[in-house]
């Protein structure tokens, strides 16, 4: 214990110099940090979100928008597709259940989703108040939007077309919100929830007078049975889910040479989309890996500095009685508290970068990045923070435990 507090003394001996080391250490972890907590709630993300979903299927285009559109909900769609062409997929034998999306508009950023109640069941979501839609133009809110929007059970929301704020308002036709949603930690908080009859409603009669009851219970009937009608609906995509992991190897391709539609593999995009971001991440890691070697040669400096202006008060331990392995023990315990602090301020500068990166895509309403979250990878940081510190103080230690007591009080 004297050994540490004597350490703690003398690392603040030279209070700029322990500053600017534990800076320059402690940038170093908290770049690795960031590194970590974002890959880490990517990952958890991209798992929790693509739960259940095998493919998706929808317009011609770019797989990965189709992905990042209909599953992960940041991207536009590349188009629409015929209702009764996905139906038609609930027929295929490898096809365990279809669930129709259907994207167009939102509510101050927040997505309008017309779909199925499958799509709460498939992230088994629950409700924290209310209960979920069971007619056209009533809404089910995720968490994260009945927070922000502020609309309480039984108010009004007014979509505007497009998927960004700022579309023109559907004015004649307004929402009910009758529930919302627990928080799930999926894409769900962010969204908010319809019938996909909503949808079509709202597009197909914007600027006609409102129905009263009973035209829209009749146009709730057409749009379930009416098959001339069917015909000339779209939906967006389709979330499919098959029978047999083996209909993975021959279910895309009927979809992609038989229909006018595209199947995209959630795993196989983000695969893609993960090598692609680990192009930039590698380059991060390695600036992060420079500033940590430019950090251990600093500690090095400083400590074998020490060494060389702090022969007399070495000498004085030695004559006191000292061992030599306390000496050098005494530069060790003052890397191990340069290395501890810098730990401690990389892991909260790297949790600070976490989070404002999360507050600033929260702005756009896409993924849910934030900080103070924990995972067992992060125990890296504190690992690499000793080891750097440690490693650095080898040396001086080593020099401090072979110098003699005449050497030292000759000042030589």
């Amino acid at each position: 214990m004297k050994t540490l507090a004597f350490s703690w003394y003398y690392l603040w001996s030279r209070p700029l110099g322990a500053v600017l080391n534990v800076l320059l250490l402690s940038l170093g972890l908290a770049s690795i940090t960031f590194l970590l907590l974002v890959s880490y709630q990517l990952n958890k993300a991209f798992e929790r979100d693509l739960a259940g979903v095998d493919v998706v299927v929808g317009a011609k285009g770019s797989p990965m928008q189709l992905i990042l559109s209909g599953v992960l909900h940041i991207d536009v769609p590349p188009g629409s597709v015929p209702l009764q062409a996905v139906q038609a997929l609930a027929k295929h034998p490898l096809v365990a259940s279809v669930i129709p999306i259907s994207l167009g508009d939102n509510v101050q950023g927040y997505r309008v989703v017309g779909t199925s109640l499958d799509y709460v069941g498939l992230y088994n979501a629950s409700v924290a108040q209310g209960r979920l839609w069971d007619a056209p133009m009533q809404v089910v809110l995720g968490a994260t939007a009945a927070a922000r929007l502020g609309v309480r059970m039984g108010g009004q929301l007014v979509g505007t077309h497009g998927l960004g704020a700022g579309g023109h308002a559907h004015g004649d036709s307004s929402y009910t919100v009758v529930g919302v949603l627990a928080p799930s930690g999926s894409v769900l908080d962010r969204l908010i929830l319809t019938d996909t009859a909503s949808v079509w409603h709202v597009h197909e009669d914007a600027g006609k007078p409102d129905h009263d009851e009973h035209d829209a219970s009749a146009n709730k009937h057409d749009a379930d049975h009416d098959a001339g009608r069917d015909a000339k609906r779209e939906v967006t995509m389709a979330l499919v889910r098959y029978k047999t992991p083996l209909a993975a190897i021959s279910f895309p391709r009927y979809v992609n040479t038989s229909t006018g539609m595209q199947a995209a593999a959630p795993a196989v995009e983000v695969t893609r989309m993960l090598h692609m971001l680990g192009l930039g991440t590698d380059m991060l890691r390695a600036f992060a890996g420079v500033l940590l070697l430019t950090a251990g040669l600093s500690v090095f400096i400083a400590l074998w500095s020490a060494v060389r202006e702090r022969r007399g008060d070495l000498a004085l331990l030695r004559m006191l009685g000292a061992p030599p392995r306390k000496i050098a023990a005494l530069l060790l315990c003052e890397a191990l508290w340069l290395g501890l602090l810098a730990a401690a301020l990389g892991l909260l500068l790297g949790q600070g970068f976490a989070a404002a990166l999360g507050w600033f895509l929260q702005l756009d309403s896409t993924l849910l990045i934030g900080g103070m979250v924990w995972p067992p990878t992060l125990a890296v940081v504190p690992a690499l923070a000793l080891g750097v510190s440690l490693g650095a103080a080898l040396l001086p230690a080593l020099g401090a435990y072979r110098v003699s007591v005449l050497e030292l009080l000759q000042g030589r």
